[in-house]
């Protein structure tokens, strides 16, 4: 803990502004690992902050393992202006640039080393023109590497949302997101509780599938002040498998949505 703290003590925190964008707020959606719905809970809240009149926008850093434009439908590339980019727009309008939208096909892998992926997310901040944005949501990949780093580097982000599934490892996953935040000191907006329970259609009961919730326990120790759990849904896979994630509906994460918004 205390050479991450020296190492990151040592390093200049450098905003770049974008000379194209006016940016009111970023909050970046973080998870310890993968395959707990960070993407969903990135496109979910994009969705409702476009719902509510603001403009939005996301940027995917997940850079090899790009998956908002297919929550989304996107399939079109984005275009240059001079020396700059254009990013594509989803059917309600929220601004979006991914590494998907700039390669020849969808399913070519990137092969990048850390630093080259790291600035690659350096230019989707800096080359792109997002234009004026009340919120961007930026789609981090798991863990703390390279890519989270120059996240909190280089854009002023605002706030993180911790993303996790109620299995038995959760705990130190979200220490670790919490811990990583705070030594950028970049407050801990809320945590989302993926995949919380399974709700029968039939009586209503919840089902607790991956075990019982224990988000309200981990929030309270590590002073996250807002929780909100989604359940189990196959409507949810549908709906990203067709491209049609705007097209979601529930309440779940509204509360926190608008505390945070």
């Amino acid at each position: 803990m205390s050479d991450s703290k020296d190492f990151l003590d040592n390093i200049k925190l450098e905003k770049v502004h974008n000379k194209d964008s006016q940016i009111k707020k970023v909050i970046g959606v973080v998870s310890g690992k993968g395959g707990v719905g960070k993407s969903l809970v990135t496109s979910m809240l994009s969705c409702i902050a476009n719902r509510k009149g603001l403009k939005t926008a996301i940027m995917d850093a997940d850079i090899t393992g790009p998956s908002i434009p297919k929550a989304f439908g996107i399939h079109t590339k984005a275009v240059g202006a001079h020396d700059s980019i254009i990013p594509v727009e989803t059917k309600s309008g929220i601004k979006l640039m991914s590494m998907n939208v700039l390669m020849d096909e969808e399913t070519q892998p990137v092969l990048w080393r850390g630093p080259v992926i790291a600035g690659a997310v350096g230019q989707f901040w800096n080359d792109v023109i997002w234009g004026d944005i009340d919120v961007m949501f930026v789609d981090m990949p798991p863990g703390t590497g390279d890519v989270a780093l120059t996240v909190f580097q280089q854009l002023p982000v605002d706030g993180i949302i911790v993303v996790s599934s109620p299995q038995e490892l959760v705990e130190m996953i979200v220490a670790k997101a919490v811990r990583m935040a705070d030594l950028m000191k970049v407050p801990v907006l809320g945590l989302v509780e993926n995949m919380s329970y399974f709700e029968c259609p039939g009586c209503g009961e919840k089902h607790y599938i991956f075990g019982m919730s224990r988000a309200d326990e981990i929030a309270e120790e590590y002073n996250i002040p807002r929780v909100a759990r989604i359940p189990i849904k196959p409507d949810f896979a549908a709906l990203v498998d067709r491209g049609e994630i705007e097209k979601f509906s529930g309440e779940w994460l509204n509360e926190l949505a608008d505390e945070i918004l």
